[in-house]
């Protein structure tokens, strides 16, 4: 199961970066993850023949299963990083998926 967050646009990308690193930190700092691993991907949207996507970007982060994930998401650390997701994305709410790779 994949945790999905996809960030809007932001409003200034230069604030967003700074934020999105301190994000990061608060991230791997809660979810006790060691600062020199990295077990998520981080995708930068690109313009492409359609023009510049709704999305700037998007953070996939893996868990073993359903109820690992569903034991993260509830977890006080995770809404902590969660309402952090919301205060940084400056072009709107992110928007929060849960997929299964095939």
């Amino acid at each position: 199961m994949n945790l999905i967050v996809l960030y809007p646009q932001p409003e200034n990308v230069e604030k967003f970066e700074s934020d999105y690193s301190t994000h990061k930190k608060l991230l791997h700092d809660k979810m006790n993850i060691p600062m020199d691993q990295k077990p998520y991907t981080i995708t930068k949207f690109l313009s492409g023949p359609n023009g510049k996507p709704p999305y700037f970007q998007m953070f996939t982060m893996p868990f073993n299963s359903a109820e690992e994930l569903e034991k993260a998401l509830s977890s006080p650390a995770m809404q902590e990083v969660a309402a952090d997701a919301n205060r940084i994305s400056s072009g709107g709410a992110p928007t929060i998926l849960i997929g299964k790779s095939s």
